[in-house]
């Protein structure tokens, strides 16, 4: 499966935060013909959020979920799949390692305990312009790169520039309405904006990851390297063996461990992540006691892999953890820049085929939803025919979407859970009629006679058992459909590429989606190798209802906005969804301690703890009797 990159959470700007004063400058004489005008009026706050006030004040002194006084030590070892090439996380060539970014601190820090909502970090401060067409950052004096040397201003334009220029193009993309940034002073950051109409613009920037300038000067920084790069975060990296280990141990003097955003958390000396070849391996090795815990995401290994002694004897903890965030899209992903996908009335017979209900019941004992939505699970989401709202929007582009989006409830399809079903096979089968495929000698071809033949292509084994029951559906409709799984490398270079027919993609949203669609989904970046548009959806109508969600104006703008964007994609039928869950499935040797409850959006395993009781109990040779 396609794993989304760095910063693809989607957030907006909100004014005011809780505990700070709101009192604007007193009005100001106007100035004279001629004279310079006066810079717009500026309101401090510690905390951006969209959704209105953030929860925590300005003189907060932890997460609320945290232990505080979470003792610090040990190690926790965790796993990751294929290799890595390249300690540089930022730029389209080369394989990253896993666990980068505990390298580096960003401006903000979001709080996974609520929707789209940041607090000052490596800025101490935030400064917001009446006219919202820019963002003042004031950095913290007392953040230090690990050399000792002061994080800058001038590191974060360096940085901000870097990225836009060298880094992947979803930087682009993200901060494409940004005209300027400059370093007012040693720690005053300055960024303008070309509108004051996209919101989320100030907490998007506050995502940004600040690198030192100093460290890459006379370093090419678009070109993979295995350098141990300088960072300013809680972690640095202590050893590394490309294909085999990284390791990353805490750094003791890190300047921003008493910060409230990080007390409690980082607790662990080191934090190591062990590769292996795929997730049946992973699984193995979790069972040797090689890696300290997991995020099980295969439904039959949790109902019947977790039988083995440790589990039995009580060193082994399970536990489902209900969690409140969006789930996005996950589907297998039609490359539409192929001919053979081009025509809609194929892509739709292509779903029809997919069943999701034989698949719940066999594969994955009944734990999944199916995904009905771009925005599942939460209120963005499109249901039932468009509101009034909805149409307002939606109107103005009759015509150029299909007439049904206003007529009739989109449904993803049912079936009757036999994987050979009859009635949505011949719905099929006549769309693709319509298209102008026939079936000759028992396959589908076309006017021409060429043969309906595509791969789909993976990079994980694990939906080789979801893909392989598909393509025998597919089978029975004449379509020859292969199944080919290839390292990540590969795998990485050929959807950077875009060489694919299908493959498995996942598109991650968040409660307040906004500049992140248009590399999801705008004609500009279909084209541009390396972008997160996998399906190359070049609609103008897309793009601009993009842009309607990245300004919206309000909350209630963004629902409306959102689900009209989400009716137009799933009209397009350019995905055939998969399924969602609504719980965290986790599983961990139990040397941990953690918090009594967990964020509302994640599982923040950043504030668990090692207990040294419990970690000496457990037996050098984990799969020994104690």
């Amino acid at each position: 499966m396609r794993r989304r990159h760095l910063l693809t959470s989607g957030l907006f700007l909100a004014s005011a935060a809780s505990g700070i004063a709101r009192a604007q400058a007193p009005a100001s004489p106007a100035p004279p013909v001629g004279a310079a005008p006066a810079a717009p009026a500026l309101r401090r706050t510690h905390a951006l959020s969209l959704l209105g006030e953030p929860s925590l004040p300005a003189d907060f002194q932890h997460w609320p979920w945290v232990n505080p006084s979470a003792p610090k030590g040990g190690e926790m070892v965790q796993a990751a799949i294929g290799s890595f090439d390249s300690l540089n996380a930022f730029i389209l060539r080369g394989t990253p390692a896993a666990g980068l970014g505990r390298l580096y601190d960003t401006l903000l820090a979001a709080s996974p305990d609520e929707a789209s909502t940041e607090y000052a970090h490596l800025a101490k401060a935030i400064e917001l312009p009446a006219d919202r067409k820019g963002i003042v950052f004031i950095l913290n004096e007392a953040a230090r790169w690990h050399d000792g040397k002061p994080v800058t201003a001038e590191d974060a334009v360096w940085t901000f520039n870097t990225l836009r220029e060298k880094g992947r193009p979803f930087f682009r993309a993200y901060w494409g309405d940004v005209a300027e940034v400059v370093a007012e002073d040693a720690h005053r950051l300055v960024f303008r904006f070309s509108t004051d109409g996209n919101r989320e613009l100030g907490l998007i920037l506050g995502q940004m990851p600040v690198l030192p300038k100093h460290f890459w000067e006379g370093k090419d920084f678009a070109q993979p390297s295995l350098e141990v790069p300088l960072g300013s975060g809680p972690y640095k990296v202590d050893r590394h063996e490309p294909g085999r280990s990284i390791t990353y141990r805490r750094v003791p003097n890190y300047w921003g461990r008493d910060l409230p955003t990080m007390k409690g958390t980082n607790n662990f000396d080191t934090v190591r992540y062990e590769y292996f070849r795929d997730p049946t391996v992973v699984f193995e090795g979790f069972k040797a006691g090689q890696v300290d815990l997991r995020m099980e995401n295969i439904a039959r290994l949790w109902a019947t892999g977790y039988d083995f002694p440790a589990v039995q004897q009580g060193r082994v903890r399970r536990e489902e953890i209900p969690h409140e965030r969006p789930t996005g899209m996950q589907g297998f992903a039609m490359n539409i820049r192929r001919p053979l996908f081009q025509d809609r009335r194929v892509r739709e017979a292509l779903g029809l085929v997919f069943d999701f209900e034989w698949m719940n019941a066999n594969l994955f004992y009944g734990s999944y939803t199916r995904t009905t939505s771009y925005f599942s699970n939460s209120e963005l989401a499109a249901t039932g025919l468009p509101s009034e709202g909805e149409l307002l929007i939606l109107s103005a582009f009759r015509g150029r979407v299909p007439d049904e989006l206003f007529t009739t409830e989109f449904r993803v399809p049912v079936s009757d859970g036999t994987n050979a079903g009859r009635e949505n096979a011949r719905k099929a089968l006549t769309l693709l009629q319509a298209a102008g495929w026939t079936v000759k000698d028992r396959r589908l071809v076309n006017g021409q006679g060429q043969p309906f033949s595509f791969e789909i292509l993976l990079n994980d084994s694990t939906f080789e058992r979801v893909a392989l029951p598909y393509t025998q559906a597919l089978q029975r409709l004449g379509i020859e459909a292969r199944v080919r799984t290839i390292d990540a490398a590969q795998y990485q270079k050929r959807t950077d590429e875009f060489d694919f027919d299908m493959t498995v993609d996942l598109i991650p949203q968040s409660l307040s989606p906004g500049n992140e669609q248009r590399d999801f989904f705008s004609s500009e970046k279909a084209k541009e190798p390396g972008s997160q548009n996998l399906i190359g959806v070049a609609d103008p109508v897309v793009d601009a209802l993009i842009e309607l969600v990245v300004a919206a104006p309000d909350r209630q703008a963004l629902i409306d906005r959102c689900r009209a964007l989400d009716r137009v994609l799933l009209w397009g039928f350019y995905m055939v969804p998969h399924w969602h869950s609504r719980t965290f499935r986790v599983a961990w040797w139990d040397k941990f301690g953690k918090p009594e409850r967990s964020p509302r959006f994640d599982v923040d395993f950043g504030s668990w703890w090692v207990e040294p009781a419990k970690d000496r109990a457990l037996p050098a040779n984990r799969n020994a009797t104690p």
